[in-house]
Parts: C-alpha cells; structure tokens; sequence
C-alpha cells in the first residue's frame, strides 16, 4: 500500500508518496489540471490511498483523482493544524506531514458530500450571492441619493413599483443621473437572476422529499429548507441530535477543570451556513401564531432576550430537524411534551 499527500494550491499542488514504513518513494510538482492529476495517479505503483485537505478547490482534485485510486481521504483543516502544527511550513512539508498521518491512520476526516448533495450547495449559495449584489447596489443608490441630498419618498420599499418609477424620474446632474440609470439597469438584471435561481431552487425543492419535510417547519420556506438539507447532508452521519446541534455551532463551549464546570458563547465551529439559516428560521418563527417554537421563543424573550431565544429556539429546530430527517416525517407539534431549551 502506498500513502499520498497531497498539498492543493491555486496553481500548482506538491504530491508525496511514501510507502508502509515511511520512506518517500517520489515526491513532485503538479499543475493545476485534471488530466495532468488522473494521468499521475494511473503511474502510481500498486494500490494507493490520497489525503487532501478540505481547503480550496478540494472537489476538482477530488472528482479527478478518485476513480483511481483505492481511496481519497477527506482531511479536516483544522483538526489537522491542531495535530500536527509546524513552525516552518512548505508545500513539500504539508504534503509529507498528510502522508504520515495517513500512514498512521491519524487523519481527522471530514465529510464528503455526494454529487447531488454539492449541486443544492452550489444552488443556495449561488442565490445568497446574488442577493448580497442586489443589496449591494441598492446601498449605492441610496449613497447617490445622500450625496445629493434628496430624501426618498414615504414609501414601504424604495425599491418597489412606486419607488423605481420615482427613482427612473428623478432629475439628476450628471454625472450622477447616469449612475443612477446604470445602477438601475444592474438591479433590475439582478432581479431577473435572482427569480430564475429561485425558480430553479423551487424546482428542486419540489422533487426532494426531505425539502418538502423540513417547509412543514414554520419559518422555513423553500430556500432554507434546501439549504438545511444542503449543509446537513446525509443525516444518518449523526448518531444523535447532539451531535447536528455541534455541527452546526449552536452548542455552548466548555471549560471543565476539576471541580470547576463553566460554559461560554457558542462555539461556532461546524457549519456557518446551517447555524444561519437556523437562526433565520428562529427569527421568522415567532411570527407564526399558535406554534410551539413561537411559544418558546415569546416565553425566553420576555425572561431573557431575543437573541438568547433565536438561539435556543434554532437548536429546538436543530432537534426536530434531526427526527424529520431520521423518520422521514413531517414537522408536527408535540400534544403535551415540555419544552426544552437546550441551556
């Protein structure tokens, strides 16, 4: 059996071979290209195990390299620095600490999602990106605005019907009239790419039956229901709702010394696009009337404050969410089980 690390960079990756004793059987410089990488690894000598790190542009040296070999491990970034942190680091010396690890079965492994699994990723944080330019160049219309000193009219949206035809009439000196047209025109192309991702989001929602489940929840509509599903995965990955709360950064940190137990913020470890959409949901969900996790967060807001009760509210969802996914049911309320927080 031979152990490859593999260092991936923007250009060009450092690849080194060791055998099953540790000695260094070919070291060498690889660029950036997938036939170059496939033609390397059909040189390999005998049965071959990779480690990458999950950094990067991981998925393209994934997709080629993987049919052959005998296997590609995914190694976690930071578990692998808390290992085996170095004080003078190389490509070379990266590529040759992976090696070891791998050799001594020492990788701390991250997930590999499928190919459909990466696809909903693709889709959600294509849209999410669309979105922050759309809000971007509405924030430099009203920049253009304040320039001039014009104060926009008393309407709900600015950047509704009545607020773009008001916005298309205004007199402006140049050059700011055709800075406002030109912004004009991006957002409105904007617009457009933002309702196809959606449609496209709406679409794949619909022919998934685990995003059908997680819209039960209220507060969750179509796109963060593919994206819980996104991040999360293959569900029974977890073994315990524990262990997706931890994933998704929602559980507080400990310090335990002795006799001495003391919890702080929340470790934000794991997933940041999860923990977010879980507390957009808790922060939409206190609009629904009547519902439990609604209950919930009124009850802990008015004792402690909304931001602790989004929290709270986001692992109570994090928890039904793992046994919407387990027993492919959909979300319903408890009769009259307690309610928990999670603390």
């Amino acid at each position: 059996m031979q152990y490859v690390g593999w260092d991936i960079g923007k250009k060009w990756h450092y690849v080194v071979v060791m055998d099953a004793l540790g000695q260094i059987r070919q070291q060498t410089r690889l660029p950036n290209d997938p036939p170059v990488m496939r033609r390397f690894c059909e040189t390999l000598d005998g049965p071959s195990r990779v480690v990458v790190e999950a950094t990067g542009h991981w998925m393209a040296v994934y997709d080629a390299i993987e049919p052959h070999v005998q296997e590609v491990v995914l190694a976690h970034p930071l578990k692998v620095k808390a290992i085996a942190s170095a004080r003078i680091k190389t490509d070379k010396i990266d590529a040759t600490t992976l090696a070891h690890l791998l050799r001594a079965d020492l990788i701390p492994r991250a997930y590999i999602p499928p190919p459909h699994v990466r696809e909903w990723r693709e889709l959600v944080r294509h849209q999410a990106f669309l979105v922050r330019l759309q809000t971007r160049v509405k924030n430099r219309l009203h920049a253009l605005l304040a320039k001039r000193g014009v104060t926009p009219p008393l309407v709900s949206d600015l950047f509704g019907k009545t607020g773009l035809t008001w916005l298309a009439g205004l007199e402006l000196v140049e050059p700011y009239g055709a800075m406002r047209t030109r912004y004009l025109a991006v957002l409105d192309r904007l617009r457009q790419q933002v309702r196809e991702a959606e449609a496209t989001i709406d679409q794949t929602v619909a022919a998934t039956l685990e995003a059908r489940l997680l819209e039960t929840i209220p507060g969750v509509g179509r796109y963060l229901a593919l994206l819980i599903l996104a991040e999360i995965g293959e569900i029974h990955r977890f073994g315990r709702p524990a262990q997706l709360v931890s994933y998704a950064g929602l559980c507080p940190g400990t310090y335990a010394s002795g006799a001495t137990v003391r919890h702080g913020r929340l470790t934000k470890q794991g997933s940041p696009w999860l923990r977010w959409a879980l507390v957009e949901a808790a922060t939409h969900v206190h609009h629904v009337p009547q519902s439990r996790i609604a209950r919930l967060f009124h009850r802990l807001a008015s004792r402690l404050d909304a931001k602790t009760a989004r929290v709270a509210v986001a692992r109570d969802l994090c928890t039904a969410i793992f046994h919407m996914l387990r027993k492919q049911e959909p979300y319903r309320e408890p009769s009259s089980a307690p309610m928990r927080t999670g603390r």
